[in-house]
């Protein structure tokens, strides 16, 4: 039901927000704890997704074979597994410092109101890109135990990056939505309307990151990280055609695994092996 290696879209962005707060690499522990606390918030969030649209999904050929729908995974199942990782979730807060620990609650709610919003809002896209920005902002207050408007560049190039591409996500959906009365950017605007806008939020993405790197005074070597996803931006937007959706899987799963890796490996590297 839920699939773990998709944690690599958020957990890189929360490993480079810690080699930011640290000026390096974190404590073990700090490690530890923050990549559990990604990890229990994912499952908890996806796991609360699954029971919010078991009925949606039943309906939805693209979704019918989910392990609700299809009976794989009873109703109550999943519900135990949602709290046992919503109370791992806590936890992992508690262990990190006290400002992670109050805010713990506040984090999940963000996290399950997510799943209801394409019921009533188009812009439900942003509503997830909010909700998974929480990773570099979560892991910048477990390390420095505050928040600074030096980390906020990065906190909105997340949240435009994974609505940028939610919105290509969507496109499968576009008829379903209109008949079942849900809400997307693509069912709002239109496919190639759609298309335009997820390229505007990627620009924005670029842009932030870039001011990142202004921000914490990156080198050379960040800056070409930066090229890099720019790279790996633009192919993913030539792969989602109007009239070609058939390669939405791989611009969805790979690219974007690619770009936060990306982000990841060139902050550490800037951060260890080019720190002055």
């Amino acid at each position: 039901m839920i699939k773990f290696s998709h944690s690599v879209f958020a957990l890189p962005f929360a490993f480079t927000s810690g080699v930011l707060a640290s000026g390096g690499i974190p404590s073990g522990r700090q490690i530890l704890w923050i990549t559990v606390a990604m990890i229990s918030a994912r499952s908890a969030a996806m796991g609360l997704n699954r029971i919010a649209d078991r009925k949606i999904d039943a309906l939805n050929p693209r979704t019918k074979n989910r392990e609700i729908p299809a009976g794989v995974v009873k109703l109550t199942e999943a519900t135990v597994f949602t709290a046992l990782f919503s109370a791992l979730f806590v936890l992992s807060a508690y262990m990190l410092n006290p400002l992670c620990f109050k805010l713990s609650p506040l984090v999940l709610a963000v996290l399950f109101f997510y799943s209801y919003t394409k019921r009533f809002t188009w812009s439900s896209h942003l509503f997830l890109g909010i909700a998974i920005s929480g990773a570099p902002l979560g892991a910048w207050i477990a390390i420095r135990g505050d928040v600074s408007i030096s980390i906020l560049p990065l906190v909105f190039a997340v949240v435009f990056w994974l609505a940028g591409f939610d919105i290509l996500y969507a496109l499968q959906d576009v008829n379903f939505d209109k008949t079942h009365g849900l809400y997307s950017i693509p069912q709002r605007f239109g496919i190639k309307k759609a298309i335009t806008l997820s390229r505007v939020f990627h620009l924005f993405t670029f842009i932030l990151l870039a001011l990142t790197g202004v921000f914490f005074n990156m080198g050379i070597f960040y800056f070409i990280g930066i090229a890099v996803v720019a790279v790996l931006l633009i192919y993913e937007h030539l792969l989602v055609k109007p009239d070609d959706l058939s390669k939405l899987d791989m611009a969805f799963f790979n690219i974007n695994g690619y770009i936060s890796v990306t982000v990841f490996v060139f902050v550490l590297i800037e951060n260890t092996l080019f720190k002055q």
